[in-house]
């Protein structure tokens, strides 16, 4: 019986193409994870960066929110000892950092139930913000406080990423966060 012998021109396309396919099902593999990791980054990078801004606000020092040591030079605005405007006078815009849709037109009707002004309702910047924080312009960090007990909550520092010019005349600014 005769065979026909089998020649290594016959062999190679079809390594050649398994090869070929293994490379392309490779880079596509590759490709799929990069895309991956990026959908996924996205979606996480607010959980992050709330997660950060959390972690940054528990381990500093609690000397960060006193005035500055006596070292440093003195400020042209001295900060007030006692709440001198009256809550209906404290001027507050209410901002939603925590992308609940409604968070911040309810907590605004909270302020004006307390006796604020609110000078202006409106989404933060960004949102992901982890706790509620109040911010304050120079001067009013009295304000800033008595508005906190009267809200619940313990957050305040001064103007963080905002403008005195972006207040509008507001006193202070209340960024409404996943949890007070």
């Amino acid at each position: 019986m005769d065979l026909p012998a089998s020649s290594p021109e016959l062999v190679r396309p079809w390594r050649t193409a398994t090869l070929v396919a293994t490379a392309i099902a490779g880079v596509e593999l590759v490709l799929l994870v990069v895309v991956g990791i990026v959908l996924l980054g996205k979606s996480l990078a607010p959980h992050v960066h709330a997660a950060a801004a959390h972690h940054a606000l528990a381990t500093a020092p609690a000397v960060a929110s006193d005035p500055a040591p006596a070292t440093t030079p003195k400020r042209s605005h001295p900060e007030r000892v006692a709440a001198t405007l009256s809550r209906g006078h404290t001027q507050v815009i209410v901002l939603n950092g925590n992308g609940v849709q409604g968070a911040a037109a309810q907590t605004a009707a909270l302020v004006k139930a307390r006796g604020y002004a609110v000078k202006q309702v409106g989404n933060a910047p960004r949102t992901g913000y982890a706790r509620t924080m109040i911010m304050y312009r120079p001067g009013f960090r009295s304000e800033a406080v008595r508005f906190g007990r009267d809200l619940g909550t313990g957050a305040v520092s001064p103007l963080d990423g905002m403008t005195t010019a972006q207040l509008h005349g507001a006193h202070l600014v209340l960024i409404i966060g996943a949890s007070r």
